[in-house]
């Protein structure tokens, strides 16, 4: 099995990871930084909105399973592309809506799903397509997020299972049993 790397981000990395951990043929799934200009930002850098960074989340998967285009699809189909530089009540550049391939098929790949998702939506779709840079994995305690503290976190338990809802309804047949 080869595996393959996909980074998007789509507002809190935590609400992104939960949807892709549910997808079938994704191995793995991590949290962490791109898109900036500060070297190994921490999470409260990043959070200020100064440093460039998205928060992001970087899959591994297994493209016998599960296409890149699908992943993208179903990034479109469980947040707001229509959202600039925020998602729900996280504002800031670091919740931006973006795709970051990791070579030309991908950059392709990429401009169709955004022309797919824009047959979905009534607003532009303002999702951008950056250059893959230094992946900042997050802090070893935003890996752990589900594990401890964060599962607790009221904001998380409120937008998570709308999102996997719509995952469960446009996309049964990719998520995990």
């Amino acid at each position: 099995m080869a595996i393959e790397y996909a980074v998007i981000a789509g507002g809190c990395f935590w609400c992104t990871e939960a949807v892709f951990k549910s997808i079938q043929g994704v191995e793995t799934v991590e949290s962490g930084y791109t898109g900036g200009h500060t070297p190994s930002p921490t999470y409260q850098q990043v959070c200020q909105g100064d440093t460039g960074h998205a928060e992001a989340i970087r899959i591994g998967f297994d493209p016998a399973v599960v296409s890149y285009g699908d992943l993208l699809d179903i990034s479109f189909a469980t947040h707001d592309p229509t959202q600039l530089n925020r998602q729900g009540n996280d504002i800031g550049t670091q919740y931006r809506s973006a795709i970051f391939p990791a070579n030309e098929a991908q950059a392709i790949e990429a401009k169709a799903a955004i022309a797919r998702a824009a047959l979905d939506h009534n607003q532009p779709i303002v999702t951008t397509i950056e250059p893959l840079q230094t992946w900042y994995p997050a802090e070893a305690y935003h890996q752990d997020y589900w594990a401890g503290e964060g599962q607790r976190n009221g904001f998380c338990l409120a937008v998570i299972p709308p999102k996997l809802q719509k995952l469960r309804k446009k996309y049964a047949s990719h998520v995990k049993e």
